[in-house]
């Protein structure tokens, strides 16, 4: 009969995702994740049944832990749209202290992007939720005069995503806030 579970699987997700987070897929070892856990070998891969299913689960933990409240900033209409586009970019500048540098999701793209398709649909149909949900804002705050009719909606969307994934980049390369702050209000003159 096997032994019942005595640790909580969300959490060692949780663990293993901030040590991907910072190391990328390849450079993480299992005895990382063993040491960032708290769990033997054995756990891991009996639980998990492999480095890559752990992977997975802890880079679709991340989507849904950022794209969530992403979507409640785009999707609130009380809030103009420059406050929108606002607090999405703020969030490079003033990440979670407890989070590691950077972003997970361009992380995997530039380490796994090319040779896996199956995380990049996963990374693509994320992106376009919320590309598609903030074209929509934007369209709507067009319709309301707050943002210059003549404007590509889409390319507005595209553009702050674009300069959202560049402030992640910056921070990871040790960007100061004063310059991540000057991006933001440069972004915010196009709405």
């Amino acid at each position: 009969m096997p032994r019942p579970r005595t640790f909580d699987e969300d959490r060692a997700i949780d663990a293993a995702m901030r040590v991907f987070w910072t190391a990328g897929y390849e450079a993480t070892s299992t005895q990382d994740l063993c040491e960032a856990t708290g769990l033997g070998r054995s756990s891991i891969y009996n639980t998990f049944s492999s480095k890559r299913d752990l992977f997975d689960r802890a880079l679709r933990r991340y989507v849904d832990r950022f794209t969530a409240p992403q979507l409640e900033v785009i999707e609130d209409a009380a809030l103009p749209i420059r406050e929108r586009v606002r607090q999405i970019l703020w969030t490079a500048v003033e990440p979670d202290p407890d989070d590691p540098t950077g972003c997970f999701v361009i992380n995997t793209i530039v380490e796994l992007g090319p040779k896996d398709a199956e995380i990049i649909d996963l990374l693509d149909r994320d992106h376009e939720t919320k590309l598609t949900a903030l074209a929509d804002a934007i369209r709507a705050a067009q319709a309301g005069g707050e943002v210059d009719p003549e404007q590509d909606a889409t390319g507005l969307a595209t553009y702050v995503f674009t300069v959202l994934g560049g402030l992640r980049v910056a921070a990871r390369r040790g960007a100061d806030r004063a310059s991540q702050q000057a991006v933001v209000e440069a972004t915010l003159r196009s709405f």
